[in-house]
């Protein structure tokens, strides 16, 4: 006779794994001194409430508009211009660094040679250091090197993103159907036709993608980069903070999110076309 209330053979293995989880996050919310009770001090409540009633009305004067239309335009300049340099380092480091045009890979069956490995792995060492460092860091060694300015804004972002997309292109390219390169390699074609034609077409979608959120982060990057003094919005945002102008701020956040949105619109509208 069946049990009118049966009991769940994977409850005990799931309170197990629960009770390992909180055991591993204990000791990095201590080391973190993470303390919620702050958030509910009276004191802090006060000074939030002050602060965000600041940002009421946003600001619209015509002198900070224009202010703000140049500094959003400066913003999306630093993200595209570096996203430009670094798919100029991404892909060719994302083709020497992946397998999918290996010769050698093609005829023994997905293994290449120990010659292939050797030219891939300093590859691949040097597109892991490019991303280890933060933007934020090679920002701060840019405004050191070049002055303050956009200028150290596109060089940490094509830094640190030539890194990112290098890796993830070369693993795209891994992972699509690799029999039809592979095929046009063995019938004689040269390495880059057989990529055009055998593994792009495939990639692209996934390609595009990616390159489209990664151009995304690149415009927030930016901003957070005009802290240290990279220009565009984050620079003019942090001197409205620093002058508690809570209306310039609400402004240039609304603005942001404008930008955010827009960016994944056109993610979207792309991706559709290429689907």
């Amino acid at each position: 006779m069946l049990s009118p209330h049966p009991r769940d053979p994977a409850a005990m293995p799931r309170l197990l794994l629960s009770v390992l989880a909180i055991a591993l996050l204990w000791p990095g919310v201590q080391l973190s001194e993470l303390d919620l009770g702050v958030l509910l001090a009276a004191d802090s409540q006060s000074e939030m409430g002050r602060f965000v009633a600041a940002f009421w009305p946003p600001a619209h004067q015509d002198e900070f508009l224009q202010l703000l239309a140049q500094a959003t335009l400066q913003t999306l300049a630093i993200a595209t211009a570096g996203m430009v340099l670094a798919l100029l380092l991404a892909i060719p480091a994302a083709l020497l660094a992946s397998r999918a045009l290996s010769l050698s890979a093609a005829s023994r069956g997905g293994q290449p040679s120990w010659l292939g490995q050797a030219v891939r792995w300093p590859v691949r060492g040097l597109l892991i250091f490019l991303r280890s460092v933060p933007e934020i860091v090679w920002a701060l060694l840019f405004v050191r090197a070049v002055g303050l300015g956009p200028t150290a804004g596109v060089l940490a972002i094509a830094i640190t993103y030539a890194g990112m997309l290098g890796k993830v292109y070369a693993e795209i390219f891994e992972s699509v159907e690799q029999r039809p390169m592979h095929a046009l390699l063995q019938a004689g074609s040269g390495r880059l036709s057989a990529f055009a034609y055998g593994i792009l077409p495939n990639a692209a979608a996934e390609l595009t993608s990616y390159t489209l959120y990664r151009w995304e982060c690149a415009i927030r990057a930016s901003v957070v980069m005009g802290f240290v003094g990279a220009g565009g919005l984050g620079q003019q945002l942090d001197l409205s903070m620093r002058m508690f102008a809570g209306g310039e701020v609400a402004s240039m956040l609304l603005t942001f999110l404008l930008l955010v949105l827009l960016a994944d619109a056109l993610s979207r509208l792309l991706r559709g076309r290429l689907a």
